[in-house]
């Protein structure tokens, strides 16, 4: 259910520190969900800030709005959730329990923190227990690394396994999170730019993996020609499966190799559209996504990230820069759009541009 309540309107890159603010003034509606669109992040609060609060925020928040918002009630499965531990867990670590979980399929992704590795598998079950469409729950034991983006995952309760079949948008994946890179949190975006592509274009996804990018484009449009290249052999084995799950066998083309060595060989010039979804890397590869463009130009996918130490102005100039060594000019740059947070003060970015 939706609910009108006193909230804090912020830019997304602005987030992070305004809920620990909020939290640290002890003003957070723990009864309602946070909100975000394509540039804000919503914060509900259960009361009106005092006029010191609110001249905290504006000193250390660039940006807020105090207002009345609408935001979503908290799903009761998430008070029950911690009900379950009360007889399991000291009261001292019950404020440490994860809250949320990448849902990958029927596998749930969840983050425990050091002082609850003992738990894991309470945690585990009891997270099966409160979610019944879960079959597998994994721990994170590692960092996302290496040249495939990969993290090392721990089973801590339900089926041992890493595959599962993902439905986004109409599609299904078959993915293995153990052996290719895959986040549930570019579901929107994966829509949104599948949606901008027209009919008749060629795109060059440079960085597919299993084919979230590519395989949603070809269900979109009827009359498209996706090149999707990775370098991980198990992500391109993926994609072809995904390909044929998903009946676009006639518009999506995998390709395993390095993307700059794949475009030089095989797709100079024949792109309308290049998605650079690599944002650890894809500054290292504009050069090819411009080699990759059609002699006449086109529209390119950008994403990088940016921290509390750099700006998207930054990153902006950074890649205008980029595409001017390649021989190539940024005619316009269309949009610059926070994605995601991926870790404290730290966001991926998308610029979408206009190449010639």
């Amino acid at each position: 259910m939706a609910k009108q309540s006193i909230g804090i309107k912020v830019p997304k890159i602005q987030g992070e520190k305004t809920i620990v603010l909020a939290n640290k003034l002890q003003i957070v509606d723990r009864e309602l969900e946070i909100q975000r669109d394509e540039d804000s992040i919503y914060v509900p609060l259960n009361r009106q800030p005092s006029e010191d609060e609110r001249k905290a925020f504006k000193k250390q928040v660039r940006n807020c709005e105090i207002s009345t918002y609408l935001f979503t009630e908290r799903k009761k499965l998430e008070a029950s959730f911690v009900d379950l531990f009360e007889d399991k867990l000291p009261p001292y670590l019950l404020a440490s329990l994860p809250h949320s979980a990448d849902i990958v399929g029927d596998i749930a992704i969840i983050e425990i923190s050091s002082e609850l590795e003992a738990y894991g598998g309470v945690i585990g079950e009891a997270f099966l227990e409160a979610n019944k469409n879960v079959k597998t729950v994994l721990a994170k034991a590692g960092a996302v690394s290496g040249a495939y983006r990969l993290r090392r995952f721990k089973v801590i309760a339900g089926e041992n396994k890493t595959e599962t079949i993902h439905k986004e948008h109409g599609c299904k994946y078959d993915v293995d999170v153990s052996k290719v890179y895959f986040s549930p949190r570019l579901s929107y975006e994966h829509n949104r730019v599948a949606s901008l592509v027209q009919e008749n274009e060629t795109v060059a996804d440079l960085f597919a993996g299993v084919g979230p990018f590519a395989v949603l484009i070809a269900k979109k449009h009827e009359n498209v020609k996706v090149y999707a290249v990775d370098v991980n052999p198990d992500a391109i084995e993926f994609l072809k499966r995904n390909i044929r799950l998903n009946r676009v066998e006639n518009r999506v083309y995998s390709i395993l190799g390095d993307a700059r060595q794949v475009v030089g060989e095989r797709l100079s010039g024949v792109a309308d559209r290049v998605i650079m979804n690599l944002p650890e890397k894809a500054i290292e590869f504009v050069d090819t996504a411009c080699d990759a463009l059609k002699p006449v130009g086109g529209i390119v996918h950008f994403y990088g990230f940016i921290n509390a130490f750099s700006s998207i102005e930054n990153l902006r100039s950074c890649f205008t820069e980029a595409v001017k060594k390649s021989g190539r000019r940024v005619e316009r740059i269309m949009s610059s759009k926070y994605v995601r947070a991926t870790a404290p003060y730290e966001w991926q970015i998308v610029l979408e541009a206009t190449i010639h």
